[in-house]
Protein backbone atom coordinates (compact mmCIF):
# COMPACT_ATOMS: atom_id res chain seq x y z
CA UNK A 1 0.00 0.00 0.00
CA UNK A 2 1.63 3.39 -0.90
CA UNK A 3 2.14 5.83 2.24
CA UNK A 4 1.06 9.30 2.40
CA UNK A 5 4.65 11.03 1.48
CA UNK A 6 4.53 8.77 -2.07
CA UNK A 7 1.10 9.80 -2.83
CA UNK A 8 1.56 13.88 -2.33
CA UNK A 9 4.65 13.70 -4.25
CA UNK A 10 2.63 12.00 -7.08
CA UNK A 11 -0.02 14.38 -6.51
CA UNK A 12 2.45 16.88 -7.19
CA UNK A 13 4.48 14.81 -10.42
CA UNK A 14 0.77 14.50 -12.14
CA UNK A 15 0.66 18.32 -12.34
CA UNK A 16 3.32 18.43 -14.31
CA UNK A 17 3.84 15.11 -16.22
CA UNK A 18 1.74 11.94 -17.06
CA UNK A 19 1.87 8.92 -14.75
CA UNK A 20 1.77 5.67 -15.28
CA UNK A 21 -0.92 3.50 -15.33
CA UNK A 22 0.15 1.57 -12.01
CA UNK A 23 1.42 4.75 -10.57
CA UNK A 24 -2.00 6.18 -11.13
CA UNK A 25 -4.19 2.96 -9.85
CA UNK A 26 -1.74 2.82 -6.72
CA UNK A 27 -2.36 6.57 -5.92
CA UNK A 28 -6.01 6.50 -6.61
CA UNK A 29 -6.44 3.38 -4.43
CA UNK A 30 -4.68 5.58 -1.79
CA UNK A 31 -6.69 8.60 -2.42
CA UNK A 32 -9.97 6.85 -1.93
CA UNK A 33 -9.06 6.06 1.34
CA UNK A 34 -7.05 8.78 2.36
CA UNK A 35 -8.71 11.87 3.22
CA UNK A 36 -5.48 13.81 3.96
CA UNK A 37 -4.37 12.91 0.61
CA UNK A 38 -7.64 13.45 -0.90
CA UNK A 39 -7.42 16.96 0.81
CA UNK A 40 -4.07 17.75 -0.50
CA UNK A 41 -5.21 16.45 -3.93
CA UNK A 42 -8.24 18.76 -3.75
CA UNK A 43 -6.23 21.95 -2.89
CA UNK A 44 -3.93 20.90 -5.32
CA UNK A 45 -6.24 21.09 -8.02
CA UNK A 46 -8.20 24.39 -6.80
CA UNK A 47 -4.53 25.81 -6.67
CA UNK A 48 -3.62 25.05 -10.40
CA UNK A 49 -7.19 26.62 -11.31
CA UNK A 50 -6.60 29.85 -9.56
CA UNK A 51 -3.43 30.21 -10.57
CA UNK A 52 -4.63 29.75 -14.33
CA UNK A 53 -7.31 32.42 -13.99
CA UNK A 54 -5.13 34.68 -12.49
CA UNK A 55 -2.72 34.49 -15.06
CA UNK A 56 -5.24 34.52 -17.54
CA UNK A 57 -6.92 37.74 -16.39
CA UNK A 58 -2.92 39.20 -16.15
CA UNK A 59 -2.48 38.32 -19.60
CA UNK A 60 -6.16 39.85 -20.72
CA UNK A 61 -5.20 42.84 -18.52
CA UNK A 62 -1.66 43.34 -20.75
CA UNK A 63 -3.12 42.78 -24.07
CA UNK A 64 -5.99 45.59 -23.09
CA UNK A 65 -3.64 47.91 -21.72
CA UNK A 66 -1.57 47.53 -24.84
CA UNK A 67 -4.69 48.29 -27.04
CA UNK A 68 -5.34 51.37 -25.24
CA UNK A 69 -2.02 52.80 -25.38
CA UNK A 70 -1.90 55.94 -27.84
CA UNK A 71 -0.17 54.96 -30.96
CA UNK A 72 3.29 56.68 -32.36
CA UNK A 73 3.14 59.74 -34.98
CA UNK A 74 6.05 58.44 -36.39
Amino acid sequence: MMNCRDATRLISEAQEQPLSIAERVSLKLHVIICSGCQNFNDQLGTLRLMTRAYAKEKTSTLICKDNTRPMDKS
